[in-house]
């Protein structure tokens, strides 16, 4: 966790129990989630390797668990990476704090099922994203300025 303030293991734990309650997922047991904290450089192995992507991202999902299927034993992880989330939060005008928290629960979606690669699959997450962060005080982060 280098580099990473250490508030972020809190806001991590929030934002991902905020996801909880927000998707409602069905509970069958105790469970667990593992979260990296990383830098761009480990974050680029990482995509190179599981996606084929030469190049750091803001943040990946890698379930263990079937898409909506009960949630017990491990989940998954997810991995967050440092600069990107810095550069992406400055470029964006928003706090580190509320941008961190925003790509927590959208990682976590995924964990659950939830994707993007479709319009009306991208709709139903961004708007359950939308929901779970108001919800934690934080705006829409795919408003329009």
């Amino acid at each position: 966790m280098e580099g990473w303030p250490e508030a972020f293991d809190g806001l991590a734990e929030r934002a991902i129990l905020a996801a909880l309650a927000g998707a409602k997922p069905r509970i069958k047991g105790a469970a667990e989630i593992s979260v990296l904290l990383t830098d761009d450089a480990e974050q680029r192995t990482l995509n190179a390797q599981w996606r084929g992507k030469d190049a750091s991202t803001n943040v990946l999902s890698f379930p263990q668990i079937e898409p909506f299927a009960p949630l017990i034993g491990l989940l998954g992880d997810i991995s967050l990476a440092r600069e990107t989330l810095e550069r992406e939060a400055a470029d964006l005008g928003k706090s580190l704090e509320d941008h961190f928290t925003h790509l927590m629960v959208h990682g976590f979606l995924h964990i659950l099922g939830y994707d993007h690669l479709e319009e009306a699959e991208a709709l139903h997450m961004e708007g359950l994203e939308t929901q779970i962060l108001a919800g934690l005080g934080i705006g829409d982060p795919y408003a329009e300025d």
